[in-house]
């Protein structure tokens, strides 16, 4: 399709158009609507409620930027009060307020604030398409009102706390039954066949510094620049600024999986993009005996959301949530810059030939061109046993897919993780239960995080090898909406991508071209710093 008003001559297309809404609302005319020319098939059924603007860049040969925002005038969202559920998480005990509950729960607090003077509404809120999930009816929502200004029916929620409800304030444009009214999506497109530069995750040389995208993208001149995987944000789940979750920068095992969850492998310099499950491996051997390695530069005994071995209280992968282990050994490489951790247990400084330096105290920093060990418990234990100064202890490191296949990794690879696969083989395939971003057992886990719109950054590659990164504003004041995790799958496939993924989202999409922030980050402080990002960088000049 030839774009509404395009000059040859300019780098930019300025597409206006009225399209359908097929799977998602707004989101999924784009590859129909837009000369995008990723999808193919035709366009459709045409609704002109939904309009939009879109403007297509080259930045560079090979590589493509797409940015709009859709409007669907068809949508009315607008502030309402949520009655919440007092509960009890499963897996960390601790105290929640649940957005939605059971059928018998929902009538008896319906019955009670008719009592009290007020007209609830019940709304049932379905199971998304999720593999891995229950299909019908998840849990019931109860609301109060529909009201234009927020103080308005904040004054209700305060009342009604004071009656002794749980109530909250909400948009109901973030509602994944409500058609979104605003989206603000940004897409890059990189071509492998035509760009002769290179596409690597990058935490930047330390581990354990935050940084914003755009300030990564600027120093290192590059193309398009994305936020990357999940990492720690509070001293409380760790060291901040290190992954939580696998991260491998230039070929080296930088953090280790968090179960076997999604994964960005890009090889030979993003020439070759994947999307997979993929979990790691480590182990220490001194001698004749081995220790499993349970984590990389990482605070021993704090698992940030979890999914590793021993971990409690689950060695499953749970997004957010903090495990630890009595029982750990952890190490750490020369891109851990900070102090190390110091506490109980016994550490083993190793030179670059794996020789043991010193074993003693933790504490101090790790030598160029070395490594330290950590143990903690049994670990502790078994590195004092073990680890004799002059003597060598090797560590092993394995990356796997989800077929268990061990991959090789090159100095020009990188892996950036996160949660969860949104595609497989051209279908929208969401594990978001074995990938732990929702408890089936418990919907009050992740129902936010997972079926709510949020701001969100995607990853992709299409069948042409073409990378795809993605990012939806969710300015979470009654602008851009975001995407639900389901919308944000539909939304990648419409693209064409055979394989998706979801990133780290929230306050953390971020969206630069050329260095400079082209998105609006959801922080009410600005654009966040993060861990590790996804930079699109040059070739060599000529």
């Amino acid at each position: 399709m030839l774009p509404d008003d395009h000059d040859p001559e300019r780098d930019t297309v300025i597409v206006k158009f009225r399209g359908g809404r097929a799977l998602l609302g707004a989101a999924a005319v784009v590859a129909a609507f837009v000369p995008l020319v990723l999808a193919g098939g035709p366009p459709a059924q045409a609704d002109t409620a939904v309009q939009g603007q879109w403007t297509v860049r080259t930045v560079a040969p090979g590589v493509e930027v797409r940015a709009g925002t859709l409007r669907d005038a068809t949508a009315a969202p607008s502030w309402t009060v949520t009655v919440r559920r007092p509960s009890t998480a499963r897996l960390t005990g601790a105290p929640v307020d649940a957005e939605i509950g059971p059928s018998p729960w929902a009538l008896d607090t319906q019955a009670k604030l008719r009592a009290a003077g007020y007209e609830p509404r019940l709304e049932a809120v379905a199971w998304p398409d999720y593999a891995d999930t229950p299909r019908g009816t998840m849990g019931w929502r109860v609301r109060i009102g529909s009201y234009a200004a927020k103080d308005t029916a904040q004054s209700t929620a305060t009342a009604l706390t004071g009656a002794g409800f749980h109530a909250a304030v909400e948009w109901t444009g973030y509602d994944a039954d409500q058609p979104a009214d605003i989206e603000s999506i940004h897409v890059a497109v990189i071509d492998p066949s035509r760009f002769t530069g290179t596409v690597e995750g990058t935490h930047d040389g330390d581990v354990t510094r935050r940084e914003t995208t755009s300030a990564v993208a600027a120093k290192l001149g590059s193309l398009v620049g994305v936020n990357g995987g999940f990492f720690v944000l509070s001293d409380d789940d760790g060291v901040q600024g290190t992954q939580a979750g696998l991260g491998v920068y230039d070929g080296q095992l930088a953090s280790m999986a968090a179960g076997s969850r999604a994964a960005l492998l890009l090889k030979d310099g993003g020439h070759h993009v994947s999307v997979a499950n993929l979990s790691s491996e480590a182990t220490a051997r001194a001698g004749g005996s081995t220790y499993a390695v349970q984590g990389v530069n990482r605070l021993p005994g704090t698992v940030r959301s979890c999914g590793r071995p021993g971990a409690v209280p689950s060695s499953l992968p749970w997004q957010d949530v903090t495990c630890h282990e009595t029982n750990d050994l952890v190490l750490f490489t020369t891109a851990f810059k900070a102090a190390l951790p110091t506490g109980a247990g016994t550490q083993a400084v190793l030179d670059a030939q794996g020789r043991v330096v010193s074993l003693g105290g933790r504490g101090g920093t790790v030598p160029a061109g070395g490594s330290v060990l950590q143990g903690i418990g049994t670990a502790a234990t078994w590195l004092t046993a073990h680890a004799t100064p002059g003597q060598s202890v090797a560590v092993g490191e394995t990356v796997r897919d989800g077929s268990g296949q061990q991959l090789a990794l090159g100095p020009h690879d990188s892996v950036v993780s996160a949660a969860p696969v949104l595609v497989r083989a051209r279908r929208v395939v969401i594990d978001a239960r074995a990938e732990g971003t929702l408890d089936v057992s418990d919907p009050s886990f992740g129902y936010t995080w997972s079926n709510v719109r949020e701001p969100r950054t995607m990853a992709g590659v299409d069948a042409y090898g073409r990378l795809l990164l993605v990012t939806v504003d969710g300015h979470r004041n009654g602008g851009s909406e975001g995407f639900t995790l389901s919308e944000a799958a539909h939304f990648m496939q419409s693209l064409g991508a055979v394989q998706a993924m979801n990133l780290d989202g929230g306050g953390s999409s971020t969206f630069t071209v050329n260095g400079v922030l082209t998105n609006r980050p959801s922080d009410a402080a600005g654009e966040r710093a993060v861990g590790d990002t996804l930079q699109v960088l040059p070739g060599a000049a000529g």
